[in-house]
């Protein structure tokens, strides 16, 4: 259906000899939107998305007025708008679980008595397969092919069904393994900046050009805004919606503009940078909040820098970190092949809609600003358990002394170190167990890839070693990486420290960081030691990155590598030797660090259009391994009762066509008391599956040996599995058990007072017919988007989620999936209101409750007191109460289309 087009804003330009349709920002300006040119670059994509889509409904000429509005009130009026995005992008962990669901869907249009095939894409999707290689092998020439070997022997069951998925299903394409990470296969290949599409308007078929943009199963989605791609993380429940044509329902954003000035300096990375702006902006506060990078240093960043800090807008809590257009833009679309006539479509669109920004370009109008001079900008790393905990390189082995004594109560036996059975080393704490050049935040950047090589080069004529307690690796975000460090002649020299190959896509970073040697694991646990792991990645949480490490740093590659000859956080690299050269001197970290000239000459010779060119010329091909998984061609999936990696998933078992009344919460049990900042790690099953949890007891019930148990996130596929390590995280506190809380995702069922994991006691509960409730703290779900922490949250029969304050997304997916999150009034908490976590939860007025409506938790303590406390709902648009009202947005989606 064409728009309505209110403000007469339809018009035509032409770029590369060909003539597009488009909605014009200026005219719409001129016929009703006064001030818009003054808009944030992001907040005008925005209203052109709504200027396409205007159809009376899901957005009026009210919402398109809302964007004057906010000339003025800058986003704090909390307008709701209906969003498009152009396409959805997808990775395997987070992808397999909405494939499922489209299956199973498929299965539940056909039993409402609808037709199947109205079960697909509405947009393009694409699913890159990239977070299933794991650092198994490392360190050898056969690194790669041996963890592709793994790869495939693991996961045949999954790649066999998307496989199937990718022939089904219309307007869907699987990027194969060991192609790269999704981000980066985006970045320099999917994405175009400018998308079109044929739409028949009055009767002929024109083709229409729009800003290109997009949403993603994996919250670092967000990385392609460096390339003016306005996009961001959601679950796979929001990114199913979209598929199917369903708007995003969100609230016109506050935009907070960060002023960038002056230059980097010598020897300075854009990890330290990304560290930096992190840092400001976890202070600031930009939780669900725009982030717009404008001011005159934006013009000496590269566009790899400009993706390196869009990728963390996860991390510093911002729903997206914008990039304009700019000759930049331009240019690195030409280098990475991009075809010559996008290129004309992007310059002539960009510049005709004011979206196309210059030096001299006038600053937006922004809800709040803040500066930085990127002269001020220091070496940093950021640990050793949060992102946002930037320490200037100089001060980490401070830091870690300090977070010994705080946070690992260990501080007096800080030189302590122990013998390794059977090697001639020993280990101590702050040891660098895994240093790892991992894929996400830095290797879509050049810069930093070539001075890590540059790095080792001179480490290596140096006569420098890694130390032999280190497990080294080098995952590039794509096949491109790794044919210019080639061509370079880099990896050679990376080799010969141990960062060979290991494959292309997400490893350490998500907790894919494989075994450590045996010998080292056993003394680190045996001993207590607090090992460390330095990682080029974007997420350090505790337990993530493996269960043997505790103290994990991010950092540039070339730090990464640093490390590796260091062997231990316990130095400080900028006064302490790395080791002695082959000549018995001390060699400093000065001595072997790359100069800015010598890393861009390597990047001007090695980085060339041509490597771009060939490496995507058949993306979508895949390898032999690839050619020969034999995926079966049929309309809809049969499923098989024996497999461990995928099932038809409950939602749509026994549903009717008209949804079932909402009733209350009527004496609901507290399943779990969580702190601060539970992160969808904590929440959702990741990392490895242990035998003695409830979810190695069913694979082991099913005949698969604990050798073959693989990982959660292979697993997202079988809800059987994925259930039972929902808050199962090794690390998890429920403060239920006691004062500190106890670790490893135990509760206590009442009123048996028995100790039990969380998963048995919520079957125990749901047998009794007894509803759950949680309590958390601030920022509750933060980190990646994993749609496995709702969905768990549902099937564990937990009802609502009170909590004091939630991150965007987890809270969007909770609603999704038919749970309540409500949070707390300023000052209240759980622990403030005294909570057990025997009590017992009463909400009224669910059935007719309105978007972000005050409601009373009723809660009964032990003793028999009664105690009223106030909460605000969040379910906080009108598209989210009709999801709610359906027990979630696929119910809703599903009765739409079978209707």
């Amino acid at each position: 259906m064409a728009s309505l087009d209110s403000f007469k804003a339809r018009k035509t330009l032409t770029a590369g000899g060909k003539t597009y349709t488009y909605y014009s920002l200026p005219d719409a300006e001129k016929n009703g939107l006064p001030g818009i040119s003054k808009l944030p670059f992001s907040m005008k994509v925005l209203l052109e998305n709504l200027l396409q889509f205007e159809d009376g409904r899901s957005v009026t000429k009210a919402d398109i007025e809302g964007f004057v509005a906010w000339l003025d009130d800058k986003g704090t009026a909390g307008k709701e708008i209906g969003f498009r995005p152009a396409r959805v992008l997808m990775q395997d962990f987070t992808g397999v679980p909405a494939v499922v669901d489209l299956a199973a869907m498929r299965d539940g249009v056909k039993a409402l008595g609808g037709d199947p095939q109205k079960i697909n894409p509405l947009v393009p999707v694409d699913l890159v397969i990239d977070h299933s290689v794991i650092v198994d092998e490392f360190g050898t020439p056969k690194a790669l092919a041996q963890n592709v070997e793994l790869e495939y022997e693991r996961n045949a069951e999954r790649y066999k069904f998307l496989k199937w998925g990718q022939g089904a299903f219309d307007n869907f394409r699987v990027v194969p393994p060991g192609t790269g990470i999704c981000h980066q296969v985006n970045l320099e290949y999917l994405a175009q900046t400018v998308w079109t599409r044929k739409e028949t308007i009055d009767g002929v078929e024109v083709e229409v050009a729009y800003p290109d943009t997009v949403v993603g199963t994996d919250s670092h989605t967000t990385m392609v805004n460096g390339l003016a791609v306005l996009g961001w993380g959601v679950g796979g429940i929001e990114a199913e919606a979209a598929m199917l044509g369903q708007p995003q329902s969100m609230l016109l954003p506050e935009v907070i503009g960060f002023k960038l000035t002056g230059s980097l300096k010598e020897g300075i990375t854009a990890t330290d940078l990304v560290l930096t702006v992190t840092q400001m902006l976890r202070k600031k506060g930009v939780v669900g909040k725009f982030v717009e990078f404008f001011g005159p240093g934006l013009y000496n960043l590269t566009l790899a820098d400009r993706a390196t800090i869009a990728n963390m807008g996860p991390e510093y809590g911002a729903t997206c970190g914008f990039f304009p257009v700019d000759a930049e833009t331009l240019d690195y679309l030409t280098t990475t092949g991009r075809a010559a006539d996008r290129i004309s479509l992007v310059e002539a669109y960009s510049k005709a809609q004011g979206l196309f920004a210059t030096p001299e370009t006038p600053d937006p109008i922004f809800t709040d600003t803040l500066e930085l001079d990127l002269s001020s900008v220091k070496p940093s790393m950021a640990g050793p358990k949060r992102p946002e905990g930037r320490v200037d390189l100089s001060g980490v082995k401070a830091g870690f002394a300090a977070a010994m004594d705080t946070d690992y109560k260990k501080g007096a036996e800080i030189s302590r170190r122990v013998e390794v059975e059977g090697e001639d080393f020993d280990l101590g704490h702050g040891d660098v167990v895994i240093a790892a050049i991992t894929s996400c935040t830095n290797t879509s950047n050049p810069s930093v890839l070539m001075a890590a090589g540059l790095l080792a080069r001179n480490a290596v004529a140096k006569g420098l070693k890694v130390k032999p307690w280190v497990k080294t690796s080098l995952a590039p975000g794509s096949q491109v990486v790794a044919e210019y460090l080639a061509k370079s002649g880099l990896q050679t020299d990376l080799d010969k420290l141990g960062f060979n190959l290991v494959g292309f896509g997400c490893t350490t970073c998500i907790g894919n960081s494989g075994p450590l040697p045996a010998p080292i694991s056993k003394t680190i646990n045996e001993k207590g030691l607090i090992a460390g792991a330095v990682i080029s990645g974007n997420r350090n949480f505790e337990g993530r990155v493996s269960p043997d490490v505790q103290a994990n740093y991010l950092a540039s590659p070339p730090l990464v590598v640093a490390y590796a000859l260091a062997g231990s956080i316990q130095m400080d690299l900028t006064t302490q030797p790395l080791g002695q050269g082959s000549d018995g001197k001390d060699v400093y970290l000065k001595d072997i660090w790359p100069s800015n000239k010598e890393i861009q000459s390597f990047i001007r010779e090695n980085v060339t259009r041509a490597i771009f060119e060939a490496k995507y010329a058949d993306v979508f091909k895949g390898d032999a391994h690839w050619q020969a998984v034999d995926a079966p061609t049929s309309e809809t999936y049969a499923w098989d009762d024996d497999s461990t990696y995928v099932q038809n998933p409950p939602y749509f078992q026994g549903m009717h066509q008209k949804p079932a009344a909402i009733t209350d919460i009527k004496g609901a049990r507290i399943l779990g008391l969580f702190g601060d900042k539970i992160t969808t790690d904590h929440i959702s099953p990741a990392g490895s599956i242990k035998a003695a949890s409830p979810a190695g007891s069913y694979l082991t019930e099913h005949g698969v040996a604990v050798a073959d148990f693989n990982q959660y996130g292979t697993r997202r596929g079988n809800h059987e599995v994925m259930m039972r390590g929902t808050f199962a995280n090794i690390r998890i506190r429920n403060h239920m058990l006691g004062p500190n809380g106890r670790e490893g995702g135990y509760t206590i069922h009442y009123p048996s007072k028995e100790e039990l994991p969380i998963y048995d006691a919520a079957m125990k509960y749901q047998a009794e017919k007894v509803p759950l409730v949680i309590f958390a703290g601030v920022e509750y779900g933060n980190g990646s988007s994993r749609d496995w922490a709702a969905k768990g949250t549902n099937l564990l029969g937990v009802k609502a989620v009170i909590a004091q304050s939630f991150e965007r997304i987890h809270r969007s997916n909770l609603v999704g999936m038919g749970v309540v999150p409500f949070t707390l009034q300023e000052g209240t908490s759980w622990a403030s209101l005294d909570l057990k976590g025997d009590e017992m939860v009463t909400i009224h007025g669910l059935a007719n409750v309105k978007p972000r409506q005050m409601m009373e938790a009723e809660i009964t303590y032990a003793d028999g007191t009664v105690k009223k406390v106030p909460i605000l709902c969040r379910i906080d648009t009108l598209d989210e109460i009709d999801y709610f009202k359906n027990a979630g947005i696929l119910h809703y989606v599903l009765r739409g289309l079978a209707a």
